[in-house]
């Protein structure tokens, strides 16, 4: 291939809507079938988060308490746990 030294470090999922049936079901399949890969975060559907590129801004910028923001953090504080980076060495709590 064209990346022979490429690996898969992780899958995130994102556009998240717990009220969806069937999105649940897709979170269990592909933890299920993934297990280790797969990032605990998920990242939700919010049109917040479909907003902040509009204004040029990082969703952190644009509605830092929002649920979007708040789960972006999250996935920071898993990735660096995962990499043992201590995550207040980086300026960001445990959420």
């Amino acid at each position: 291939g064209a990346n022979p030294g490429l690996t898969l470090e992780g899958i995130v999922l994102t556009m998240f809507d717990s009220r969806a049936n069937l999105a649940t079901q897709v979170v269990n399949d592909v933890r299920s079938y993934f297990t280790e890969i797969v990032y605990q975060t998920l990242i939700p559907r919010s049109i917040r988060l479909g907003e902040a590129p509009s204004y040029g801004k990082t969703i952190i910028e644009y509605d830092p308490n929002g649920r979007g923001s708040l789960a972006y953090q999250s996935l920071a504080v898993e990735w660096l746990k995962r990499h043992k980076v201590t995550p207040a060495a980086h300026g960001l709590k445990q959420i």
